[in-house]
C-alpha cells in the first residue's frame, strides 16, 4: 500500500518573545555577571560577557522572535531557564498534552476520528520521560486505535518519522498513522550563552499519512523518501539518566544545548544540498520542477546556500518560505511548520519537498506530490 499526507496540525504557544525582550534580558545578565566579577576581570582571571542586540540576532540567524511555554522566567536575569510546573502521574504531561493539540488539529482537517488512526509516533528531539512513551499517553488522551511509540533522531525527528509510518503503512501494520512532535525546545536552552540564548521556541506539529485507498483527493502522494546520518559532535546536548552517576558533571553547560556552529554551517549545507539533488535526480525531477522547498527552519543563511545549491541560483520567499523569523528554530517542527502554513496554492501534480536536517548529523527528505 502506498501512503500519502493526508493532513497537517499545527499548535502554537500564547506567549512570544521578542528579540528585543531577550536581548535586554541578557544584557542586564551581562551588566550584573560583569558588575560582580569586576576585579577578576581586570586581574584577568575571568573573561568578560559582551553584550548583544536584536540586530546581531536577526543578521545570524533571520530570527525575530519566539513561541515559548514560559515567558516570564526566562526573561528574569535572576532565573533565565523556563519554568513548567511538574504534573502529577495522574495528570496528562505537558508534551503529550501538545502532541494531542495538533493531532486533533490534524485529524480535524482531515475529517478524521481519532479511533481511525491505527497508530501514533512521537518524533522529536527531547522526550520529556524514558517511559512509559510519551506516544501511548497521547494515543490514551487522542482515543487511537492499535499502537504508538516514540522516536529521536533530533531536528529529523519529524522526517524520519514520517517515513517510518510510510513503512508501517506499506508492510500493512496501519493504514493511518499520526506522526507528533511536540518541541519544548526552551527547556534545553542555555540563556545565558550569548551565542545560542536566542535560537530556539516551542511548538507542535502533527502529520496524518494514510494509505491511499482511503486518503482523501487532495491529499499528498509521497513521491521518495531519503535518510542520511553521520556522526558528528559539533551539535551536542549531554544531559541523561546517567547524570547522577557522575556528580561532577551535573548542571555544567554541556547538559544543555551546544554546537559549533561555523563548522556545522561548513558541513551540513553541502550534506543537504548533495542529498537533495541525488534524490531528484533519481526520481528524474529537474530541479527547476519544483514548485517549492519547505527546509529546516534553523537558519535563515543556511536555507539560502542550500536552495541556491539545489536550483543553481538565488530562490525567492515563496521557493523556500521562511517562518523561523516568527517561531525560531523549532527543531523537527520547523520545516513541517513551513509546509502547514505555505501550500494552499498547490495544482494537482504540482511538487515539493519537506527537508529537516540537524544533530546527528541527520537529515531527512520527502518528495511529495499534490493529487
Amino acid at each position: 500500500m502506498t501512503a500519502r499526507i493526508s493532513s497537517t496540525g499545527l499548535w502554537t504557544p500564547p506567549n512570544s518573545i521578542s528579540n528585543d525582550e531577550l536581548v535586554g534580558s541578557y544584557n542586564a545578565y551581562v551588566e550584573q555577571f560583569n558588575t560582580e566579577n569586576a576585579i577578576s576581570i581586570e586581574n584577568g582571571e575571568t573573561e568578560p560577557l559582551n553584550p548583544s542586540s536584536s540586530a546581531f540576532i536577526e543578521k545570524a540567524s533571520g530570527i525575530k522572535a519566539r513561541y515559548v511555554l514560559s515567558k516570564d522566567p526566562i526573561l528574569d536575569p535572576k532565573i533565565m531557564e523556563p519554568r513548567i510546573k511538574e504534573r502529577s502521574n495522574e495528570e496528562i504531561s505537558v508534551l503529550a498534552e501538545m502532541a494531542v493539540w495538533a493531532g486533533r488539529d490534524a485529524l480535524e482537517k482531515a475529517g478524521r476520528a481519532p479511533e481511525e488512526v491505527d497508530a501514533v509516533i512521537v518524533a522529536c528531539s527531547n522526550l520529556q520521560r524514558a517511559y512509559p512513551a510519551i506516544a501511548i499517553e497521547v494515543q490514551k488522551y487522542l482515543g487511537t486505535s492499535g499502537f504508538a511509540f516514540d522516536m529521536n533522531v533530533a531536528c529529523s525527528s519529524a522526517t524520519f518519522g514520517i517515513e517510518t509510518a510510510r513503512g508501517l503503512i506499506a508492510g500493512g501494520q496501519a493504514k493511518s498513522v499520526l506522526v507528533c512532535s511536540p518541541e519544548i525546545c526552551s527547556g534545553h536552552l542555555n540563556f545565558q550563552d550569548r551565542d545560542s540564548h536566542f535560537i530556539f521556541g516551542d511548538v507542535a506539529t502533527a502529520v496524518l499519512l494514510e494509505s491511499e485507498d482511503i486518503a482523501p483527493p487532495n491529499s499528498w502522494e509521497i513521491i521518495s523518501a531519503k535518510l542520511v546520518t553521520e556522526f558528528s559532535n559539533n551539535i551536542r546536548n549531554n544531559f541523561g539518566f546517567l547524570n547522577r552517576t557522575a556528580p561532577d558533571g551535573v548542571g555544567k553547560p554541556d547538559k544543555l544545548f551546544v554546537q559549533n556552529g561555523r563548522s556545522v554551517f561548513k558541513e551540513v549545507v553541502p550534506m543537504v544540498a548533495d542529498m537533495i539533488t541525488k534524490e531528484l535526480a533519481a526520481n528524474d525531477i529537474p530541479p527547476e520542477s519544483l514548485k517549492r522547498m519547505w527546509l529546516h527552519q534553523a537558519n535563515i543563511n543556511m536555507n539560502n546556500f542550500i536552495a541556491q545549491k539545489v536550483l543553481g541560483k538565488d530562490a525567492d520567499p515563496t521557493m523556500a518560505p521562511v517562518v523561523l523569523d516568527e517561531y525560531a528554530n523549532t527543531s523537527s517542527a520547523g520545516s513541517i511548520i513551513a509546509f502547514d502554513k505555505h501550500n494552499d496554492d498547490f495544482k494537482p501534480g504540482d511538487i515539493g519537498l519537506i527537508c529537516s536536517f540537524g544533530a546527528g548529523y541527520s537529515a531527512g527528505l520527502i518528495l511529495v506530490r499534490k493529487s
